[in-house]
C-alpha cells in the first residue's frame, strides 16, 4: 500500500487527498424543486465516501436557477442553502473524504428546464440553436455576463463558508464556459468572441472573481475538454483543439487554478464522453421526457424509436468513437497538458482497472483519475484494489443505462445482466432513498410566508 501510487496522498497547493481516486460528478434528481438539499443526496454523496474515494466531485451545481441542466439537482444560489451543504460535507467528512463543490452553469445545454425556465431561451454566448437536441439560446448581455461571473463568485463562496473542501468549474462539456471557449460555438464579435484568449475571457474573469471573493486559500480545479470534437452533427464546426485547450490550461493557472482536471466534448453526453456504448432501447423510454425541451427533440425521438431508423443515429454517435479505448479515453491528451502546466492534473473516463491508473501515474500521464460509471456499479472498487483486487468481479460494462436512465429513473446502475434478479438491481438503485430525514411540522410564521 506504501509502494502503491493509487493510496499515495495528492497534494494540491492548499489541499491534500489521501489518494489518487476522485468521485466525478454524477448525480440524480435527488433534490428538491427550488435547489434545496436532501437526505437522499447526503445517501448518495455518503456511498462513494464509504467506499473509499479521496474525494468526492459533486454532481453539477448550478450558480443560477438559470443555469440548471435539470430541475431536481440542488442548486448554490442562495445563502440559506448553506446550512444544508454543510450537512452533506459533514457527512462526507466523516468518511475521511474530502468534499470539492462543481460550479456550473447550462448555458444552452439545458436538457430539463423545470417550472423555474419553462418557455424562456437559455442564456447563451450564442443565439444559435445548439444543434443535437434542438435548444433554442440568447446570446448574453454584457450585464448579464457581468452578473453570472459574480453568481461564480459568490458560489464559491458559499461552498468555503459550508466549510466544503473547494470547487471546480465546470468549463467542459458543452456548459457555458465550453460554449464561450470553444471556436464551433462562440460567434460573438465582441470582446469575448474571436480569437482564442476573448473566447477564453469569461472562464479567467471568473476565476479572478473567485480569487477576490475567496482569497488564494481554497482550492479551485478547472474542468476542461481537451478536444471539443463538436462536429457530432457533422455540418457542425470541429472547435478547439488540443494545443487551444494547452494555452486555455496554463491561463486557468496562471490566473489562479490550483488543478486542471481533462474531459473530452463540446456537448454532454458524447460519443466520447462518457465513453461506452449508448442503449438506444433505453432512450426509447426516456428520452420523450426531453421532446419538448429542444426543437430536435421529435426528430432523436424516432430515431430511438423506430428500428429501421436506428442505424442513422447509431452511425452519428458511433463513427468518432472508431480506434478509441474505453478505458482511459483522454490520457494522451491529459499527458500533454500535464507537461503544460506545473499543477496537478487529474483525469477523467471509464477506468476501473489499478494497473492501469498505476500505469498511468507512474508514468507521468496523470496525477489522479476521477471515476463516476465505475463506482455507481461498485461503489467499494476503491477497497477492492485495496484488498489486492486489479478489476472487481462485476466490472462496469460502460453500457451507460445509468446515463440514459436518469432523465426519469433515479441514478443508479442499470445493467440488469450484473445482478441476480431485475428485483435486486431496483433495490440497489433505492438504496439511497432507505435512510430518511426527519420531519417536521412548519410553524405558523413559516407557512405565513
Amino acid at each position: 500500500m506504501e509502494d502503491d501510487p493509487i493510496f499515495s496522498p495528492l497534494k494540491f497547493r492548499n489541499l491534500t487527498v489521501k489518494n489518487r481516486i476522485f468521485r466525478s460528478s454524477i448525480s440524480g434528481r435527488f433534490d428538491g424543486e427550488d435547489g434545496s438539499l436532501t437526505q437522499t443526496r447526503i445517501n448518495w454523496e455518503s456511498k462513494f465516501a464509504a467506499g473509499g474515494v479521496g474525494a468526492i466531485i459533486s454532481s453539477y451545481v448550478p450558480v443560477l436557477m438559470e443555469g440548471r441542466i435539470i430541475a431536481g439537482y440542488a442548486t448554490v444560489h442562495r445563502d440559506d442553502f448553506i446550512p444544508l451543504w454543510a450537512k452533506l460535507g459533514e457527512a462526507v467528512h466523516s468518511f475521511d473524504a474530502k468534499f470539492i463543490m462543481q460550479l456550473s452553469h447550462s448555458g444552452r445545454q439545458m436538457d430539463l428546464p423545470g417550472v423555474h425556465n419553462q418557455a424562456r431561451k437559455a442564456p447563451s454566448s450564442t443565439s444559435r440553436t445548439e444543434p443535437l437536441h434542438g435548444f433554442l439560446c440568447q446570446a448574453m448581455s454584457k450585464a448579464e455576463i457581468d452578473h453570472t461571473i459574480a453568481a461564480f463568485a459568490r458560489g464559491a463562496w458559499r461552498a468555503r463558508e459550508a466549510g466544503l473542501d473547494g470547487v471546480e468549474l465546470h468549463s467542459a462539456n458543452g456548459y457555458l464556459f465550453s460554449q464561450f471557449m470553444s471556436s464551433g460555438i462562440n460567434d460573438r464579435k465582441d470582446e469575448y468572441g474571436g480569437s482564442l484568449e476573448n473566447r477564453a475571457r469569461f472562464l479567467l474573469n471568473v476565476i479572478e472573481a473567485i480569487r477576490n471573493a475567496v482569497g488564494r486559500d481554497f482550492h479551485l480545479q478547472v474542468k476542461l475538454s481537451a478536444v471539443d470534437h463538436n462536429n457530432v452533427i457533422p455540418w457542425e464546426k470541429p472547435g478547439n483543439t488540443l494545443d487551444d485547450t494547452v494555452k486555455i490550461a496554463k491561463w486557468a493557472e496562471a490566473a489562479g487554478a490550483d488543478a486542471i482536471h481533462v474531459s473530452q466534448g463540446s456537448l454532454f453526453p458524447h460519443p466520447l464522453n462518457p465513453p461506452g456504448d449508448l442503449s438506444l432501447e433505453t432512450l426509447t423510454t426516456t428520452y420523450d421526457a426531453m421532446i419538448s425541451s429542444g426543437v430536435h427533440g421529435m426528430r432523436n425521438y424516432l430515431l430511438f424509436r423506430y428500428p429501421p431508423l436506428r442505424p442513422i443515429f447509431h452511425w452519428l454517435w458511433f463513427r468518432m468513437k472508431k480506434g478509441k479505448p474505453i478505458e482511459g479515453v483522454n490520457v494522451e491528451e491529459a499527458r500533454v497538458i500535464r507537461k503544460a502546466v506545473k499543477i496537478p492534473v487529474l483525469c477523467t473516463g471509464g477506468f476501473q482497472t489499478a494497473s492501469f491508473i498505476r500505469n498511468a501515474i507512474n508514468a507521468g500521464a496523470v496525477d489522479g483519475v476521477a471515476i463516476a460509471r465505475s463506482l455507481v456499479a461498485n461503489n467499494d472498487l476503491v477497497q477492492q484494489w485495496a484488498a489486492g483486487a486489479d478489476r472487481p468481479e462485476k466490472p462496469c460494462t460502460y453500457c451507460n443505462r445509468c446515463l440514459v436512465s436518469a432523465m426519469k429513473n433515479p441514478m443508479g446502475c442499470y445493467d440488469v445482466s450484473r445482478y441476480p434478479s431485475r428485483e435486486a438491481m431496483i433495490d440497489a438503485v433505492m438504496s439511497v432513498y432507505r435512510v430518511h430525514g426527519q420531519f417536521v411540522i412548519p410553524s405558523k410564521e413559516v407557512m405565513s410566508r
